[in-house]
């Protein structure tokens, strides 16, 4: 059994970064964080406390963790780097990093959305950029506590230098990894659960647990994953399940059912997984950041539809009005709780 320490780099102090460099962190591999200044200054004054969803805890009181990543590459040789920032801060990332590509590890991507592995390769050519995904439910308090709100566990590319390793690393840190052999399967499998009840309820304001007992708008959702999945069939890509994540049978019941079947079926896996809570749209708008991973997610599913001649007209819509949001060109009065106004304007 391949067991063994790590050096870790993680790309990012977020709420995945943190998850995943403080959980290793706690079983006794060595990681280092990079992030920018303010980030780094909270992480030094408050640490790394993670409460898993067994109700333990992991306190890292004084991490590693600098906005300086010459000297981070400097005094270390790390194994492989985490890349953890939003989809939307990718490119600023890769300025950096195209300053020291010589000197990175191979790095593995647990970014939301299906391009950023390409992106990263086609910035730095030197460097191997493996892809990830997270599926695990992760939200942050007010004290920059890290709460695991459910455990389903972690996907990692299976053809990198140091995958098998480190899957067995999370696994000691009781992350529950899994190796996967394609990564687009993975990814684009990972994307279909990111759309759920995602875009819609951002434009809206509406939580989950309201715009998915709407039968029109559920309906919409449907047509949103079926045109995903047209999307994926014509690019070859397979729908695969993923830790804790039935997505096969998902996309099954999407494809096959009809929306008002479906709909009592879906209902209580969406609304007990998301119910009350905001998706991260939504959270991206609200908190004013001018940046939306909408265009990462919905956008994709247009700008690959695209190229091979498949039409999505509702990813399309949703990533047009909530970007349009996003930069201020539309007001979020026009849409918020007004549910028969967007149903109209999809129907034009």
């Amino acid at each position: 059994m391949i067991d063994q320490s790590l050096k870790i780099l993680v790309l990012g102090a977020g709420a995945i970064g943190t998850y995943i460099g403080g959980s290793l962190a706690a079983h006794n591999n060595l990681v280092w964080f990079y992030d920018r200044p303010d980030s780094v200054d909270r992480l030094h004054r408050s640490g790394i406390k993670i409460i898993h969803f067994d109700k333990t805890v992991d306190f890292i009181e004084k991490p590693n963790v600098s906005s300086d990543l010459e000297e981070i590459l400097r005094n270390n040789v790390f194994d492989c780097g985490i890349i953890s920032v939003k989809s939307y801060d990718t490119e600023s990332l890769l300025n950096q990093l195209s300053q020291v590509n010589v000197q990175l590890p191979p790095l593995i991507c647990f970014q939301n959305g299906v391009e950023n592995e390409d992106l990263i390769r086609e910035k730095l050519e030197n460097s191997i950029v493996l892809a990830g995904t997270v599926t695990t439910a992760i939200g942050k308090s007010g004290n920059n506590e890290i709460i695991v709100e459910k455990l389903r566990g972690i996907g990692i590319e299976k053809n990198g230098p140091h995958s098998e390793i480190l899957t067995v690393a999370l696994n000691n840190a009781g992350l529950n990894a899994r190796l996967y052999e394609n990564a687009h399967d993975m990814k684009w499998s990972k994307l279909l659960t990111n759309l759920t009840s995602n875009a819609l309820s951002a434009i809206l304001g509406m939580p989950p647990s309201e715009t998915m007992t709407n039968l029109n708008l559920y309906k919409l959702e449907i047509r949103q994953f079926r045109e995903t999945l047209r999307v994926m069939k014509s690019y070859g890509f397979h729908i695969v399940n993923l830790p804790g994540t039935p997505v096969k049978p998902f996309a099954w019941i999407v494809k096959n059912l009809p929306p008002i079947i479906s709909q009592k079926i879906l209902n209580n896996f969406i609304i007990k997984g998301r119910g009350k809570k905001m998706p991260s749209f939504f959270l991206d708008l609200e908190n004013g950041r001018g940046k939306s991973e909408v265009y990462y997610l919905n956008g994709a599913v247009s700008r690959f539809g695209k190229k091979n001649n498949i039409k999505t007209p509702i990813n399309d819509f949703y990533n047009n009005i909530l970007m349009g949001l996003t930069e201020g060109s539309i007001q979020r009065s026009d849409y918020q709780f007004k549910p028969d106004f967007l149903l109209n304007q999809i129907n034009q």
